[in-house]
């Protein structure tokens, strides 16, 4: 391994990939920017209130995520096919990703680095109603947990059914 500071070795193979013609030169500031400005949980926060307040999105949403997230301007590289599924007062959909290529990053930016732990998504399948109560979560005896499979290479966002009532 070399001994070069992190930045230098970055640095020598961003040149060596545009060399080479693998990407052009302002490639890494649009990603960079895409990240500081698009990718962001402020961009769920949007497609979320959407669906809570106009029912034909919601549908639209749950149908076809891709082309009902694009219509609020959002989309982005890992967010070319997103399903989204619905969480409603009985049925907690919990996304667990094998792969971390189901993390839906337009709407949520860069997944935490608890998310990718492999202790973090064995615990979750294994016992999904225990999390639930460390995630503070409401009546967790009550919710089916819902699973599934999504085609490969496919973004998950779990929509909610609704806002909570405030804690008293």
């Amino acid at each position: 391994m070399s001994d070069a500071p992190i930045e230098q070795r970055v640095a020598a193979l961003q040149d060596a990939l545009i060399e080479k013609g693998h990407f052009h030169a302002d490639y890494v500031g649009e990603v960079n920017d895409w990240f500081e400005h698009e990718a962001s949980p402020m961009s769920g926060a949007k497609v979320v209130a959407r669906a809570w307040t106009d029912p034909a999105y919601r549908e639209r949403l749950l149908a076809d995520g891709t082309a009902a997230i694009a219509e609020l301007g959002i989309s982005g590289p890992e967010g070319a096919h997103m399903v989204v599924v619905e969480n409603t007062p009985k049925v907690h959909n919990v996304i667990v990703c094998t792969l971390c290529s189901c993390y839906p990053w337009p709407v949520l930016g860069p997944p935490p680095n608890w998310y990718k732990d492999a202790a973090y998504r064995s615990r979750v399948v294994a016992s999904p109603e225990r999390c639930s109560r460390r995630w503070a979560a409401p009546s967790p005896t009550a919710w089916t947990f819902g699973s599934g499979t999504v085609p490969p290479r496919s973004a998950t966002l779990s929509c909610p059914s609704g806002p909570r009532a405030p804690r008293t």
